[in-house]
Order: C-alpha cells, then sequence, then structure tokens
C-alpha cells in the first residue's frame, strides 16, 4: 500500500469539470500544488454522501488557511456520476471530483477493497492523504467499514 514519502503513481485520471471530464495524468495534476485527496468505496454511498464529503467540504476555508491548493475526491466510479454527485451535495466547484472509472489508481496506490458482496465490485477502501508536490505527506486509511481517522476533521488537525 502507498505511505508517507512514496510518489503518487503516475496514471490517467479524468478530472470532473463543468464542460465535461478531462483526461489528466496524475503527475501533472499533483506537480507543483498541496493537494488534499480523499478517496471513497462510492459517489452517492450513505457515509461517503452523510459524513465523508461533507468532513472536506465544511472545511475548505480551514484547509485553503493552512496552504491547500485543492480538495480533491476519487472514487471508482464514472465522470458522468462524479460530476452528478457534486452537483447534488453542493459541492461543484468547491470539491474537485477525481473519477477513477477503471480502479487504476486504487491499484497504483494499492488501496483496493473488493466489495462484491455488496454488488459494488473493485472499490476504494476510505482514506485522506496531503500530497504536496506529487509526494504523500499524511496518509490516514480506514479499516473496512469504518470511518473517523479518514475525514476532513482528522486530517485538518494534522496538517
Amino acid at each position: 500500500m502507498i505511505k508517507v514519502g512514496d510518489k503518487v503513481p503516475a496514471i490517467m485520471i479524468r478530472v470532473v469539470n463543468a464542460d465535461g471530464p478531462k483526461l489528466v495524468s496524475t503527475t501533472d495534476y499533483f506537480a507543483g500544488k498541496k493537494i488534499v485527496l480523499f478517496g471513497l468505496p462510492g459517489a452517492f454511498t450513505s457515509t461517503c454522501s452523510a459524513r465523508h464529503l461533507p468532513s472536506f467540504a465544511d472545511n475548505i476555508k480551514a484547509f485553503r488557511d493552512k496552504g491547500v491548493d485543492i480538495i480533491a475526491c476519487i472514487s471508482v466510479n464514472d465522470a458522468a456520476v462524479m460530476k452528478a454527485w457534486s452537483e447534488h451535495s453542493g459541492t461543484a466547484g468547491k470539491v474537485a471530483m477525481l473519477s477513477d472509472g477503471n480502479g487504476e489508481f486504487v491499484r497504483g496506490t494499492r488501496t483496493e477493497i473488493d466489495l462484491s458482496k455488496n454488488g459494488m465490485g473493485l472499490r476504494s477502501r476510505r482514506y485522506s492523504m496531503l500530497i504536496d508536490d506529487g509526494i504523500v505527506k499524511l496518509f490516514n486509511v480506514e479499516e473496512p467499514g469504518a470511518f473517523g481517522i479518514s475525514s476532513g476533521d482528522h486530517l485538518l488537525k494534522q496538517i
């Protein structure tokens, strides 16, 4: 599994924009920026919608005050679902939505979890990271089914 000090894997992701998804390399996306990245099992799922996403959206100003350039959410969902979720949650334009539709990022970071028993297939474990210029500076990964150390509140206290 990825750890503090590691470089983010070089793969392609889709960044959800108002005018459609844009295919971007992680090398370019994370270069020269301080980014809070949180991964979760799926858009529109219960804990992700009710607790995880809001824990970052509610702390945007506090993260910015600590020098964070971008707050980004990544999930093994297609770009259309991530866009719809950002609009539905009121986070469009505030939290960057990244689509890892094929699960390449979760495999590259080894944060994958098999949720086939729930009808969800390969998904991401719940986690949060602080990434500075492509290097992982903080990493909090939850045990399956848990929510706490990957929250925006917890990561904010660590920065």
